[in-house]
């Protein structure tokens, strides 16, 4: 099964899948992702820990506008992906 990673740095969000890293902003509050709900090819769904509230919120994430931006086939890029998980000083 092959593993993609979820990260963030402060607003920079990080999705590494094998040697491929994709950054892009989040917003300016964002503290950390707590979980990964769902994974539906391209489609993250996660809780997120923001600096204005103490409990995590459901938030929702499209990479597929994301990787169009950056000239990436999305259908090849994603389809390898069965699992996202978080990625918190692992790499």
């Amino acid at each position: 099964m092959l593993k993609a990673y979820l990260s963030n740095d402060k607003d920079m969000i990080k999705f590494q899948y094998g040697d491929k890293i994709i950054r892009f902003r989040g917003p300016y509050s964002l503290e950390k992702f707590t979980s990964v709900k769902e994974w539906d090819n391209g489609y993250l769904v996660v809780m997120a820990k923001y600096q204005h509230n103490k409990d995590p919120e459901e938030e929702y994430i499209d990479l597929i506008p994301i990787l169009r931006d950056l000239y990436i086939d999305a259908a090849h890029f994603l389809k390898p992906i069965k699992e996202v998980r978080l990625a918190y000083g692992q790499n």
